[in-house]
């Protein structure tokens, strides 16, 4: 009875006491990253700012992650950290994306089995676009992650349209 009643045996089904903002609050701490999340749009570390704008365009999307030769999480850019590098006046194609990057340890991720609404919460609390989601890498060290997708409001936008069909 889409939560509303409890059932127990000899008892049968009785009022649980929730409301439906309560139904839906554990509704939504119950969907999972993993099930929502996005292909990632990385770029290595060595590439150039003009080849970051390029897959930028090409990819249709605000961020990039940036990438070590080893293929782990090294940083973060943005729509806002291109367009200040080309304001400045260097060329584009000899600047490496590495320079004008959000490093880390600045950059706040998602795990694949984190909740959406931390998710969501983390793009509103630290205001940016898109949360990385990565999983650890135990061999290459401490705070070695990897980059398995990528959290955006578009998706928060999605999964909240979806919650909101009545043919579910």
């Amino acid at each position: 009875m889409a939560g509303y009643l409890d059932a127990r045996p000899r008892v049968g089904y009785f009022y649980a006491g929730k409301t439906g903002n309560q139904l839906l609050a554990e509704r939504l701490r119950k969907m999972k990253v993993s099930d929502y999340k996005a292909r990632p749009v990385v770029i290595r570390e060595a590439s150039s700012v003009y080849d970051a704008i390029t897959t930028l365009f090409l990819e249709d999307v605000g961020t990039l992650y940036v990438v070590n030769e080893e293929g782990l999480l090294a940083g973060v850019v943005s729509r806002k950290d291109l367009l200040r590098a080309a304001l400045g006046g260097k060329r584009l194609e000899d600047l490496p994306v590495g320079v004008i990057m959000t490093r880390m340890p600045n950059i706040i991720t998602v795990t694949p089995e984190d909740s959406l609404y931390d998710a969501a919460k983390k793009l509103i609390d630290y205001e940016v676009d898109s949360l990385p989601v990565v999983v650890e890498v135990k061999e290459k060290g401490p705070r070695a992650l990897e980059v398995v997708g990528r959290i955006t409001k578009t998706t928060i936008t999605r999964a909240f349209v979806e919650l909101g069909q009545t043919d579910r």
